[in-house]
């Protein structure tokens, strides 16, 4: 029977043209909610943009529906985990809107520069006042980029043929990649300090929310103009409207916003700030490129095949019974790997052992990318992205299979080797009790554990001696946070010592630090893998 894939929002005529050659293609309207759910109920596979809401709803009424596909980046208007659970897999473009995305931002940059938009409306107005719009040259100035993914990258590069010194911020990047970019890394403090232009490009985590406030906007230049094309709340838009009003910040091109959709806030009052409501992917050819990527992605999912571009893995794609529940341990294993080496490792060997391994587990060492940078980048990280992540980056990944496991049935161990010399390895196992199979980290730096990976994980290292576990517990109870497992690991009394937490919410820096200072930790690192 040929499969049926519905189309609910507008789609590029090359991309339908496409899907048209094997599948039965219909259309409806998202927006119309009871046309929507009558016709998901003979759908295989269902497209969408932004208006158009998959939730639970949606999902219990198309019984046969195999994908759902988001031509975008964002998944707000489709509910994830009740796709996962009814194992249909959800599909997007996540490197569709780049290049629209670098653009903006250089866009915003000039704009903010030669005071465009103001004077832009001052004249439609009827008001010819040439001399209250003196601008500032981009040749010549020091524009800093906080985050060099794909997307600052793009930018940098960009903004390297308007004769800019350029300075980057990113700890997940190697000086020698920098380097090939033409781009000077160096603090975010230093950055605030030397730049003429910001522009941020980072993920909205925990870490990264407020990291441009007031302490950091009290470093900048009082000639300095930010641009912010990223997500929202990544600088502090309260502190940033009073550094506006006191004269502190020349200037701020802003795309996102915390709190969106919005229109009204105090930064709308100034006629040195231009803002923009949400364009970054707002452009003929980001939608194309989405609507062409996505149907790809369905005809894969329609055949049976691996989807690279899957955002709920367990759900599909040709990957043997016996790799596929390795795959979410892989990814969480790579985010542990990076919070525990705190930077970006200049080689990574991705170690697969035990019976396993009479398979093709090449996607292993895809998941455990995926899992490495996407707690530091800003796009979302994908089969597809994760190795151009990783070239990006400089990082060389290797993968490497052995018969042997040991004590275990299959093993997974990721190895890097950082730019200081220091080397870094985590892993972790399957372990079957009956039908049921738990993820068990195993190792981390050398230390043995038994702890699954999951929720919120804290690492401690530090000098074994008694009262540690008290105080430890004592000043996360004060700061609110429940423990709901902690393991100690040691290689001789009166040595080094690993403590592992795992905590029932996100751990505040502030916090984390307060615990290293209490216990004299040599290193700490906090790993969040709640949505891993």
């Amino acid at each position: 029977m040929t499969a049926v894939v519905l189309v609910t929002e507008e789609l590029a005529p090359a991309a339908l043209d496409l899907l048209a050659e094997d599948h039965e293609v219909r259309q409806v309207d998202g927006t119309d909610r009871p046309a929507l759910l009558a016709a998901l109920a003979e759908a295989d596979a269902v497209i969408v943009r932004s208006a158009t809401r998959i939730d639970a709803e949606a999902l219990a009424s198309a019984p046969r529906l195999r994908v759902v596909a988001r031509a975008g980046v964002g998944l707000d208007n489709v509910d994830l985990p009740a796709a996962t659970a009814r194992g249909v897999l959800v599909v997007n473009a996540p490197t569709s809107n780049i290049v629209s995305a670098a653009e903006q931002a250089v866009a915003l940059l000039l704009a903010v520069a030669r005071h465009t938009a103001t004077a832009s409306a001052t004249l439609k107005a009827g008001a010819w006042r040439r001399s209250a719009f003196t601008g500032v040259e981009v040749q010549g100035k020091t524009v800093g980029v906080v985050g060099l993914g794909r997307i600052g990258v793009l930018f940098a590069q960009r903004m390297a043929a308007f004769g800019v010194r350029l300075i980057a911020y990113d700890p997940y990047v190697q000086p020698a990649r920098a380097g090939q970019l033409g781009v000077q890394l160096m603090s975010l403090d230093d950055l605030l300090k030397e730049s003429d232009f910001i522009s941020v490009h980072l993920p909205r985590t925990p870490e990264t929310l407020g990291l441009i406030g007031a302490r950091e906007l009290a470093l900048v230049k009082p000639t300095v103009r930010i641009v912010n094309a990223a997500r929202g709340g990544l600088v502090d838009e309260a502190a940033l409207a009073e550094a506006l009003a006191e004269g502190r910040v020349a200037g701020a091109g802003l795309d996102v916003f915390e709190a969106e959709p919005i229109t009204s806030s105090p930064l709308f009052g100034f006629d040195n700030v231009v803002v923009t409501p949400h364009l970054g992917a707002s452009t003929a050819e980001a939608q194309d490129k989405a609507g062409m990527a996505v149907t790809r992605s369905v005809q894969l999912a329609l055949r049976g095949e691996f989807v690279p571009d899957a955002v709920n893995v367990r759900a599909g794609g040709a990957v043997d019974e016996d790799v596929r529940p390795l795959l979410p341990l892989a990814e969480r294993l790579g985010r542990v790997f990076t919070a525990v080496a705190g930077g970006v490792a200049a080689r990574i060997t991705v170690e697969v052992r035990g019976e396993v391994v009479a398979h093709d587990v090449t996607v292993l060492e895809l998941a455990t990318m995926k899992g490495l940078f996407a707690p530091v980048v800003e796009e979302q990280v994908t089969y597809v992205n994760a190795p151009h992540l990783a070239a990006d980056r400089g990082v060389e990944v290797d993968l490497a299979t052995y018969e042997d496991a040991g004590e275990h049935v299959n093993l997974i161990t990721v190895r890097g080797a950082l730019p200081d010399g220091r080397t870094v390895a985590v892993a972790g196992t399957i372990v079957t009790a009956g039908t049921r199979e738990t993820a068990k980290l195993v190792e981390v730096d050398g230390f043995e554990l038994d702890l699954p990976p999951e929720n919120v994980l804290l690492f401690f290292r530090y000098r074994d001696r008694p009262g540690v576990v008290g105080a430890i517990g004592t000043t996360l109870g004060r700061a609110g946070v429940n423990i709901a497992a902690m393991q100690v690991a040691r290689r001789a009394a009166g040595g080094e010592a690993l403590m592992a937490l795992t905590i029932d919410s996100a751990a505040d820096p502030e916090v984390l630090a307060r615990v290293s200072r209490e216990i004299g930790s040599s290193q700490a690192a906090a790993v969040d893998l709640r949505t891993a």
